[in-house]
């Protein structure tokens, strides 16, 4: 446990718990849970709070992933299959990551979001219609698979946040789910790129687990009331939710950018 007040530690368990819930509805909760332990934690190396982070929301996502498959239809061989891909894809990201600039992409990335609050915002019927019933065609789910998994793995691996709600939108479009099953879909995706990215960073002695585990009691706590009350308030609210968080992540990469 590195050296820390009481009155962080009591911040840093609330943004976790906040971080949870957020995740398990729209994803996004690293946007609140990684910048609460650069501020939390500043005298120790940025891949410890990086490592934490995943430590931490791992147990989360996983515990709003349960939460959704025991109480929803979730497509979870799709899910892993994706899950997969988005694993492979944001190790080349990483790989990649270290010759390119973010400040390219940025700009990039704000404009698609704008472009996605206006679609979100003039379609209010998307993701709001029932599931298709049967199987997913072959063609969608490989389409979701190179695209949405490898795409947004190289993304995660590039730029990094925001790929949680990028996930729910793209499933949302590509496999015709309602904005919930898209959202739980994602939660089984983020299980698998999670788990690849803890696997390093714990490999490279970047964990503080003392106080991932704390944090991670928290962020179990909000992620499953998150996943509870998606499922229980319907697409409408996911969709109020996902706005939110868009132009939230809209408002950071814009301070990144030009602050």
């Amino acid at each position: 446990m590195p050296d820390i007040s009481v009155t962080a530690l009591v911040l840093l368990c609330l943004a976790a718990l906040l971080a949870g819930w957020i995740d398990a509805v729209v994803g996004g909760g690293g946007l609140l849970l990684l910048p609460a332990l650069l501020l939390g934690v500043p005298n120790v190396p940025a891949a410890q709070c990086l490592g934490t982070n995943k430590a931490v929301s791992i147990v989360g996502t996983t515990g709003a992933a349960l939460t959704y498959v025991c109480r929803a239809r979730v497509p979870v061989g799709t899910a892993v299959r994706v899950g997969l891909a988005a694993l492979a894809g944001s190790m080349g990201g990483a790989f990649f990551a270290a010759g390119l600039s973010s400040d390219v992409l940025r700009p990039v990335i704000l404009v698609v979001l704008l472009c996605v609050a206006a679609f979100v915002l003039l379609r209010p019927s998307f993701g709001t219609g029932p599931a298709p019933e049967g199987p997913v065609r072959r063609a969608r789910v490989v389409t979701a698979v190179v695209l949405v998994g490898g795409g947004l793995g190289l993304y995660d691996g590039l730029i990094g946040p925001g790929t949680g709600t990028f996930l729910v939108l793209a499933l949302t479009a590509v496999l015709h789910l309602d904005l919930v099953t898209a959202s739980a879909t994602a939660k089984v995706v983020n299980v698998c790129t999670n788990a690849g990215a803890l696997a390093m960073f714990a490999y490279q002695g970047n964990v503080m687990w003392r106080l991932a585990v704390l944090m991670a009691v928290f962020n179990l706590a909000g992620g499953m009331l998150g996943a509870r009350m998606a499922l229980r308030r319907g697409a409408e609210f996911v969709r109020g939710v996902l706005l939110v968080v868009v132009f939230s992540l809209v408002a950071k990469l814009a301070f990144d950018q030009w602050a």
